[in-house]
């Protein structure tokens, strides 16, 4: 397996072209799109997509219909042909063809000197500026006709999918400009019929927003089909005796834009992107009614032609043309992040709320250790009660110091839950820990600095176990605070631990993400300033469970020694149960996404400081702790109580996203770790 390749990875580049065209010459508009297909090729594009009429120009009127124009443009996609065949890239150019008794407005697919078909253009606008009826006729019904072009005899209409057989999933259609714009577009058809990538070669004039217009359209047909859609538009050199041209390009994968090119370019662009076969594969495989639409419209869908071809793609390194969020969770956008940070905390609260309502008048329990989790799950449940119209004393909020809590989060748990004004108390469990550990004959009661994992799930244990009886004791329900990401790794103590509740609320945030909640808390004034001055400070310290006392000339336990980087382990969680992804994937995307830390973007606000990079071999012995871990604890979230799912990625409930048995083992993807990733 070339690990290093984008296309065996499961990606496919393609390029939305677009270039000064020639008014009504041919000849000069063949030598430019040579050109761009010569550097397509060069940059190991699979598909790229030129402009609507793009060999004479799409503003030529009346000249559609003369001879010299109509021969001049069979002799220039002869020429194309010719030059493409030592070229990898698959060109799909426009042109007017004769067929009968009529002229059409075509796409032809061009690869390595042959034409594997053409596309007629299905809608022909007739309206406002546009007279195309006049020139044209629609192609919607010429389905399983030839067509004879460049000396060879092809495939004609709108009814084809050219599948290539050594990229497997890619998968193209082509549609012509107007044919995205009506409400069932011959690419909607042609994507239940498995096109994975939709292309459009279009004319399409600049009007004032028009530009958002097609942004809509092609982004909502991305999303809509699960598919890559490429846009390629008309700019410059067309007439402007009416009208202008911006030259647009647009790559989107459902719903996400990859590349926009300049508009309004002096010279040709190329936005040339990689698009991901595997994500549109398995978007269409778990939504379950994409395939349900597919059987209602068999009738069309059934009729579609298969063109087959081979591509040829290049081995090795060739990088990789696409963002790569370092943090699925965290968008890069702070428009964004701040209406992510909005929507998710008020899942939250109003998910507790409803909870609280639904049950009568009960208080929330909750034990509090100055830490990320347990501290926004405190300010979750105050939010609740302030919206239920209830005191804030109805949280009742427990410190509970164990034989390595710390001064400084104590007294976080502490300041903040004064700074609230909840109701706290302090209960020092080690008297009853000690006893524990003396009752089991535990090495640690008779003086031996023995810290295994009996020594710490006793205290986790006890923790949960008085929080429940205080429950019981003052009329309360437990409020969970583990989050997403220590439920995928298993980092939480099972029954009565922090893996059980009444209701939990941080089950669908993940640890990447808990931060930034409470930075957009601090910044929204959603609380006082005595409890921001609070929450400024927890964000800086660093993850801990505090089991284990600290030993002199020992560094502190952390949690991230044993589970790993967060940032990493949170990154593989998105791609498991959002995307479905195999090992060799996630670590090639995760490797694109960490090794500098120069390169792309971070969320708003992220510390330089905490900024660092991740080597392949760190990301593959963090990947192998995430599956063993990953599969040895879904017992833990077989047994999850209720709480809401946040993000749109995936949660661990059994109810909501993630179902599989606890005794599934992980061996076929350690073995692919093992076969296909790189140790260095």
């Amino acid at each position: 397996m070339d690990f290093y390749s984008a296309y065996a990875q499961g990606f496919a580049r393609v390029a939305a072209v677009t270039l000064p065209v020639h008014l009504a010459d041919p000849a000069a508009n063949a030598a430019e799109v040579i050109a761009q297909a010569r550097a397509c090729h060069d940059d190991h594009v699979a598909v790229a997509v030129f402009p609507e009429l793009c060999l004479t120009g799409y503003s030529v009127d009346d000249l559609f219909l003369q001879d010299t124009l109509l021969e001049g443009a069979q002799e220039a996609v002869a020429e194309i042909v010719a030059a493409s065949a030592d070229l990898m890239t698959a060109l799909v150019i426009g042109a007017p063809l004769v067929q009968g008794n009529r002229v059409y407005n075509c796409a032809i697919v061009v690869h390595r000197g042959s034409v594997l078909g053409v596309a007629p253009k299905s809608y022909l606008p007739n309206y406002r500026e546009f007279y195309e009826r006049r020139w044209f006729a629609p192609g919607d019904d010429r389905e399983l006709e030839w067509v004879a072009v460049a000396g060879q005899d092809v495939r004609f209409g709108p009814d084809l999918i050219f599948r290539c057989l050594d990229v497997p999933g890619l998968d193209l259609h082509v549609e012509v400009c107007e044919d995205m714009w009506v409400p069932v577009p011959p690419s909607a058809e042609a994507a239940l019929a498995g096109a994975t990538v939709l292309a459009n070669l279009s004319g399409s004039p600049i009007t004032v927003a028009r530009a958002e217009d097609r942004r809509l359209l092609v982004r909502s047909a991305s999303a809509r089909c699960s598919a890559a859609y490429v846009y390629a538009a008309a700019g410059q050199g067309e007439s402007t005796t009416d009208l202008s041209w911006d030259g647009q390009t647009l790559v989107y994968e459902c719903g996400d834009l990859l590349g926009e090119g300049e508009r309004f370019p002096d010279g040709p662009r190329r936005t040339v992107v990689d698009v991901d076969l595997d994500r549109l594969r398995q978007e269409r495989l778990r939504q379950g009614s994409f395939d349900d639409n597919r059987r209602t419209h068999r009738e069309r869908t059934d009729r579609f032609r298969t063109v087959e071809w081979e591509l040829a793609p290049p081995a090795g390194d060739i990088g990789l043309l696409r963002k790569v969020d370092r943090y699925p969770f965290v968008p890069d956008d702070p428009e964004r992040l701040a209406l992510d940070c909005y929507e998710a905390y008020n899942i939250q609260v109003s998910g507790l709320e409803q909870r609280l309502a639904a049950i009568g008048t009960p208080k929330a329990v909750i034990g509090v250790s100055g830490g990320l989790d347990s501290t926004h799950a405190l300010i979750v449940a105050c939010k609740a009660m302030d919206r239920l119209g209830r005191p804030r004393s109805d949280v009742l909020a427990f410190t509970m110091p164990g034989f390595a809590t710390g001064a400084t989060t104590k007294a976080y748990a502490t300041r903040l839950s004064e700074a609230l004004g909840v109701t706290f108390e302090e209960l020092d469990i080690r008297p009853a820990a000690e006893q524990m550990l003396k009752d089991l004959g535990h090495p640690y009661a008779e003086g031996e600095k023995v810290y295994d994992i009996t020594f710490e799930n006793v205290q986790a244990g006890l923790r949960y176990d008085y929080l429940f009886r205080l429950a019981n004791q003052r009329g309360g329900i437990v409020v969970g605070t583990g989050d997403l990401s220590e439920l995928a790794l298993g980092w939480c103590t099972y029954g009565v631990g922090d893996q059980m509740s009444h209701y939990t609320v941080n089950a669908g945030v993940p640890k990447t993400l808990v931060q930034h909640l409470i930075r957009w808390v601090i910044s929204h004034g959603e609380f006082e300033e005595a409890a921001n001055e609070v929450l400024v400070e927890i964000l800086q310290q660093e993850i801990t469970p505090e089991l284990i006392p600290v030993e002199e000339g020992k560094k502190p336990q952390a949690t991230e020694d044993s589970v790993g980087p967060y940032n990493l382990q949170d990154f593989t969680l998105a791609h498991v149960v959002r995307h479905g992804y195999r090992p060799r994937k996630i670590a090639f995307l995760a490797w694109h996404a960490w090794k500098d830390v120069e390169a792309g973007e971070w969320p708003p606000g992220f510390p330089d400081d905490a900024r660092v990079a991740y080597s392949l071999s760190d990301v593959r012995a963090w990947l192998e702790v995430f599956v063993r871990r990953f599969f040895a604890n879904q017992f833990k979230r077989s047994a999850l109580p209720n709480g809401p799912k946040v993000s749109a990625i995936g949660t661990m409930s059994p109810r909501g996203d993630w179902r599989m048995p606890s005794d599934a083992k992980g061996t076929a993807w350690l073995a692919e770790i093992e076969r296909d990733v790189p140790a260095a």
